[in-house]
């Protein structure tokens, strides 16, 4: 028997925004959840992209893009009347960037479909943040894609926290519906305060745990790698050391390789220090879609 055939790729889907990054060093395809659906791709799932795109020039470039890639454009809407996504961002000494997010774009308006419901109950891990939930077409789009799931679908929260996109409401919603939160240091200290939990960094874990239906929550450190706080216990990571040329991207290669793992039912340990390399990979070059993936059942090689 082909042994492909007997474990088929997961289907891991990135659903919200698409876009391109504008940055110094010129245009890349972009938005997290595009960027984990990518690199979900590379380490061997197939991952999707569910998103909108406006019928110009910029969004018939992202589709092109996205057929180089060897991705499915099959749940990517293209919306008339409305401009292709774009983020322009500038660069600080360490490569960490500063985002302008330009508003009333395809992916605020990202359509439901019975195409996309019947994608939502074969999912078995989906990523979402809470950037896509700023419009209110979106956001019905996206609630209804999480409602359609399977119970054991892997629920990721990819926190994202950008500009003035986000409230207390919506995080306790998205929280709410989630098995798996991945955020960073500076989103734990704005979740602790609009939850109002205090006490040290490991209190705090505990009790976003008790509160919600999470099964682990990952907190990412940049340089100084990243901690997984499990019900089962826990994993410390201290990263890996590399000469960055940026680190757009990063977070969301480290979410896809913590899915992959998760799915693949690795030890924490195992999951961080996996996790890591390839943040630590994506960081090394230059926006987040700088080398063409694998494809499924092909894993990259770092």
């Amino acid at each position: 028997m082909d042994e492909s055939a007997a474990h088929p790729s997961p289907v891991v889907v990135g659903i919200g925004e698409i876009l391109w990054d504008v940055l110094p060093s010129g245009r890349f395809l972009g938005g997290a959840p595009a960027n984990f659906a990518y690199q979900a791709l590379s380490l061997g799932a197939e991952g999707i992209i569910v998103s909108a795109v406006g019928d110009d020039e910029s969004g018939r470039d992202i589709l092109k893009a996205l057929r180089v890639y060897g991705m499915s454009r099959d749940y990517v809407s293209v919306v008339s009347g409305a401009a292709t996504g774009k983020v322009t961002a500038v660069l600080d000494a360490q490569g960490v960037p500063t985002f302008t997010i330009h508003e009333d774009v395809a992916w605020d308006v990202l359509p439901g479909s019975p195409e996309l419901s019947a994608l939502a109950a074969r999912a078995q891990a989906v990523c979402f943040g809470t950037l896509a939930q700023r419009s209110r077409v979106s956001r019905a789009t996206i609630r209804a894609f999480l409602a359609g799931t399977k119970p054991e679908c892997l629920r990721v929260f990819d926190v994202n926290l950008r500009q003035r996109f986000y409230g207390r409401e919506i995080i306790r919603d998205l929280l709410a519906c989630s098995r798996v939160l991945k955020l960073n240091e500076e989103e734990l200290q704005a979740i602790a305060a609009m939850l109002n939990l205090t006490g040290p960094e490991s209190d705090v874990l505990a009790r976003l745990l008790e509160l919600f239906p999470l099964d682990v929550i990952a907190l990412t450190r940049g340089s100084r790698g990243s901690r997984l706080f499990g019900r089962s216990g826990e994993s410390l990571h201290p990263g890996y050391v590399v000469e960055v040329a940026d680190t757009v991207g990063a977070g969301d290669a480290f979410t896809a390789a913590l899915v992959l793992g998760l799915l693949g039912k690795k030890n924490l340990d195992e999951i961080n220090d996996r996790a890591n390399r390839v943040a630590a990979s994506v960081c090394s070059r230059r926006g987040a879609w700088s080398e063409a993936p694998a494809g499924p059942g092909k894993e990259s090689q770092e």
